[in-house]
């Protein structure tokens, strides 16, 4: 696997890899890699000549400084856990390489980048566009990896690339959980040994609601939940919003969509943890 850190040079090996007529995929991440990610590369490996990663914190879509300080940054070993994955390209620029001018671009996309995240992380997706549509451009892949876990983000990126009408294929990769049900994070390894017990609550009250939705309304299911999660100290629901899957829209009644979505943010002490369940129609 090579490392690269500039831009001109990825491009130029990436070029060369193209004119052999080699398919290249794309799996951009914050790096603080764990078995969730490294799916997303084991995916990408598969279904294309050309793995490309890339391991960037972005600034641009923190809308917390503290958040963007205290997020794990481990390249070496993220390097290393890359290449035993099969990658054969990790990019890892700095911030001067990514941003050699401040990206004023502004996006407008929708009510998909306005709700749930969007409402609590102003400017989050619009850093998302910003530092995804820039990768995109770097390294031109035929397909990019995403985890679903990320659920709003994947809606964000396909909406982005339908507006740029760019010819990249975005694929969403099934969430992987810690054998507790705990959405794989890297924010994980930030939990205290208390919080990280309480955690895998957060998982298996999304789970537990499933199979009590076709007796309730949309609405006593989210106060459900989110009660549930609020009795557990150190838990505090920061939204619980069930919407229709394509346009994260929120729903009133089951039978408003075929395909729902409960989408999460729950604080685990100072730990902002996501996830999501998803419910079938008609409950």
């Amino acid at each position: 696997m090579k490392t690269v850190d500039s831009t001109d040079d990825l491009k130029r090996f990436l070029a060369a890899e193209r004119r052999q007529g080699r398919r290249i995929g794309f799996v951009p991440t914050m790096g603080a890699l764990h078995d969730g990610h490294l799916s997303l590369v084991r995916a990408c490996v598969t279904e294309n000549d050309v793995c490309v990663a890339s391991i960037f914190v972005n600034p641009t879509q923190f809308n917390d400084a503290r958040d963007l300080e205290m997020y794990p940054r481990t390249p070496e070993r993220d390097c290393l856990r890359l290449g035993q994955a099969g990658c054969d390209f990790a990019f890892v620029p700095s911030v001067g390489e990514m941003y050699p001018e401040p990206d004023r671009r502004v996006f407008d996309l929708g009510a998909v980048a306005r709700v749930m995240e969007g409402a609590f992380r102003p400017g989050h997706f619009n850093g998302v566009a910003q530092v995804v549509s820039r990768l995109f451009g770097i390294v031109e892949p035929q397909s990019a990896y995403f985890g679903e876990k990320d659920f709003q983000q994947v809606a964000v990126v396909r909406e982005m690339v339908r507006q740029l009408g760019l010819p990249v294929r975005i694929v969403a990769c099934p969430t992987l959980r810690e054998p507790d049900g705990l959405a794989m994070s890297s924010r994980n390894v930030r939990l205290t040994p208390e919080e990280r017990r309480i955690a895998p609550l957060i998982a298996a009250t999304l789970k537990e609601s499933r199979t009590f939705a076709s007796g309730m309304s949309v609405e006593e299911v989210a106060a459900r939940v989110v009660e549930t999660l609020n009795g557990t100290p150190p838990l505090r629901v920061e939204y619980y919003e069930i919407a229709d899957a394509k346009t994260l829209l929120p729903v009133r009644d089951w039978n408003e969509s075929d395909d729902v979505v409960g989408c999460i943010a729950v604080y685990c002490g100072g730990v902002r943890l996501i996830d999501n369940v998803r419910y079938g129609q008609g409950l």
